[in-house]
């Protein structure tokens, strides 16, 4: 085990960091020594600090900054982002009806007028996004299902992406690290191959908006 070794270790748990380092936005002598009691103890000898801030100065960028730099082009080429608002999520057990009462859902909305409506399926239970103003029909039609959470107040941004997507490491990560650092909480996140949708709350949502307009512009 080197320092260098020791080092990139701490930091792998840490991509923030890691990135923040690589950006020139970390003040090495202050990280250097609030890394060396866990180096020491990982090395099981005292180290100096010189020798840490070296192994930072020295450090390749990682892999994340690499991504960073491999999809900026990618991400200038978004298509457009779509803001929904007034939106309320609904989380219940998977059942024998759940099934028969989704599509009881989609049939009312197909003559009822212009909702929104997301069906997200997982192994124990299926998640539901739609318009605030199906609050009454979502109470009737699945009053025996078993309710495991709800929040309202929530507003959809939907991005569309570039069709080669799917080629793209790390185009989540980039995205949803921009949001991170201005403190935004994802409630949901529902995606098809060529768009994605966050959903997040009312007062997160044009923060989340000027984030994702901005990265356009990088």
């Amino acid at each position: 085990m080197t320092v260098a070794k020791a080092l990139t270790d701490i930091l792998m748990r840490s991509p923030f960091l890691e990135e923040a380092i690589a950006d020139g936005l970390i003040n090495v002598s202050s990280l250097a020594r609030k890394l060396k009691p866990e180096i020491e103890e990982k090395l099981g000898k005292t180290v100096k600090v010189g020798a840490i801030v070296m192994a930072i100065n020295r450090m390749e960028p990682n892999y994340y900054y690499k991504v960073n730099i491999g999809i900026k082009d990618f991400i200038r080429n978004l298509g457009d982002i779509i803001v929904r608002s007034n939106l309320s999520d609904y989380t219940y057990a998977s059942s024998k009806t759940l099934n028969q009462n989704k599509t009881k859902l989609l049939h009312y909305i197909s003559t009822a007028g212009d909702y929104f409506c997301t069906f997200s399926q997982g192994v124990y239970e299926s998640t539901i996004v739609v318009s605030s103003g199906l609050e009454d029909k979502m109470a009737e039609l699945f009053s025996a299902e078993k309710l495991l959470a709800s929040k309202q107040d929530l507003s959809s941004i939907t991005i569309k992406l570039p069709a080669d997507n799917t080629e793209i490491s790390g185009l989540y990560y980039y995205i949803f690290k921009k949001l991170a650092w201005d403190g935004i909480n994802i409630i949901e996140v529902i995606s098809t191959t060529n768009e994605f949708t966050l959903v997040v709350k009312d007062d997160d949502v044009d923060r989340a908006f000027s984030i994702l307009m901005n990265l356009k512009k990088v």
